[in-house]
This record gives structure tokens, C-alpha cells and sequence, in this order.
């Protein structure tokens, strides 16, 4: 999960100035960050911004593919030659390599605004609990919509992907393509501070364990038995239930006996 991955970027840079900063990407080749010293690693949503106390920011999504490493500077892991590795940012302590990343640029602090301004409010943000209405009004802005398909527009709400979608569904017992708009506002309420509660435990197992994630119920489990009912994990996809994901489309995974259509 992203937000486990700026705390652990937080902890190698924060506060050291940079001694190598190697950005492997056509838009930010030129950039040097050398001298800088990062002063805070923040997730929101899918994006990750790394700080600096020049006023600047990198800026970096993952996309499907892309990973962040930790690696003491120094050792064979950190000399960054695997091509796959998009960035290379290292203090005399710690080397943090961006691979596969699917988005890269420097951008001045001040205009992050402009970067995730169309974005709605971060699901794991300090202040979702004061932004639940506004999320739930955003996910019913389309009544048409499927409430898969809401949940993962990052407009809605910033930070659910396909795991949380499926697994925040299943907790709720919604059908997920339930068009939004037969959903009234407590429902909509309940789904997003139930994908909050879902996601923020893992992220604390994360913090325990390493792990990015915990047990899930429905994501990934296909035909294996409903952990409620036993009945057989069905798949399709955010362009209906019996369509598998292919090209744009994302997979949902779901239980046919205990998230029935309406």
C-alpha cells in the first residue's frame, strides 16, 4: 500500500541531504536534487510526493507495475543498474530506487494544487472523517454510474483501487454494480468509512509485519469458497459481473449468494 511506502521512504531520507539523486526519466533528466534534503514523504491517494526544503516536489505514481526499494547506500543492491529503475535518490545512509514507475515528475511544492487538485479527498487522509459528506456526495454525482466503477474514479475518492473496492463491497453486502444512484446517502456514507476501516488496518499489519496487506475476503479468490457462505468467488468486471476485465476494464471479484442484485 502506497501510504506504507512513503513512511518507509520518510524513514531512509527525511532529514539527510541528498548525495545522489539519479532521475531516470526524459521530462526530469536535467533536474538535480543533489544538495536537497527531503523534509517529508506524503501519499495521497495513488501519488506520492517527496518534499524537499528547496521548495520543490517529486512527484511519483506507481501505476500497476511500479515499486519503491530500500537499500544501504553502499551495498551492491543500491548501485540502481537494474534498467528497469526510474529514479535513484540516496543519502549517505540509505538508497531509495524507483522501479517501473508509470509517472515521474518535479514540479515546485507550492503548484501541487494543480497536480491533485481534481482529485477527491485521500480515504486514509488525517481529515477524511471531516471530508465523509463531501466523499459521499461525490460518489453519487452520477446516479447511473456502477458503485465499482465510483469507487475507483479517484475523483470520487482518492486511494481505493480494485482490492479495496471488491473487499469494502463484500463488507457491506452490495451487489457491485449497483448503479450509485439507488444508493442513498447513509449507504454511500457506510461504504467509504468502511473501505477507511478496511485499508487502515492494513495498513497497521503493514507497520507490524512488512506486509502490505491483510487477509482478504473476496479479492483475488476466484471459485475459491465465500469465507461467509461457501459459496464459489465469482470474477468479472467493472464492466459487468459476467464480463472478465480485459484492455481498460478492472476485475471484481464478488460472492453471488451474499452480494445478490437488488
Amino acid at each position: 500500500m502506497l501510504r506504507l511506502t512513503a513512511e518507509r521512504l520518510g524513514a531512509a531520507l527525511v532529514g539527510s541531504p541528498l548525495v545522489r539523486a539519479d532521475l531516470r526519466w526524459p521530462s526530469a533528466a536535467g533536474v538535480d536534487l543533489v544538495g536537497a534534503t527531503v523534509r517529508e514523504s506524503v501519499a495521497y491517494g495513488k501519488h506520492l510526493l517527496l518534499r524537499t526544503d528547496d521548495g520543490r516536489t517529486l512527484h511519483t505514481h506507481l501505476r500497476m507495475d511500479g515499486s519503491w526499494r530500500v537499500a544501504r547506500t553502499g551495498t551492491p543492491e543500491a548501485a540502481g543498474r537494474n534498467p528497469a529503475v526510474r529514479a535513484v535518490l540516496a543519502t549517505r545512509a540509505w538508497t531509495c530506487l524507483g522501479l517501473q514507475l508509470g509517472m515521474l515528475d518535479v514540479l515546485r511544492t507550492r503548484d501541487e494544487p494543480r497536480l491533485l487538485g481534481h482529485l477527491g479527498p485521500d480515504v486514509l487522509g488525517d481529515d477524511f472523517p471531516d471530508r465523509l459528506e463531501e466523499g459521499a456526495r461525490r460518489l453519487g454525482s452520477d446516479p447511473r454510474r456502477p458503485v465499482c466503477v465510483a469507487l475507483l474514479d479517484q475523483r470520487t475518492v482518492a486511494g481505493i483501487g480494485t482490492i479495496w473496492t471488491a473487499e469494502s463491497l463484500f463488507a457491506t453486502r452490495r451487489w457491485p454494480w449497483t448503479p450509485v444512484g439507488d444508493l442513498d446517502h447513509a449507504a454511500r456514507r457506510e461504504l467509504l468509512a468502511t473501505a477507511r476501516r478496511l485499508m487502515s488496518r492494513s495498513v497497521e499489519v503493514g507497520r507490524r509485519t512488512g506486509l502490505g496487506a491483510v487477509e482478504q475476503s473476496v479479492h483475488g479468490r476466484h471459485r475459491a469458497p465465500c469465507r461467509r457462505c461457501r459459496t464459489p468467488v465469482a470474477l468479472g468486471s467493472t464492466a459487468g459481473p459476467g464480463l472478465r476485465p480485459d484492455g481498460g476494464e478492472r476485475a471484481i471479484y464478488w460472492c453471488p449468494s451474499c452480494q445478490a442484485p437488488p
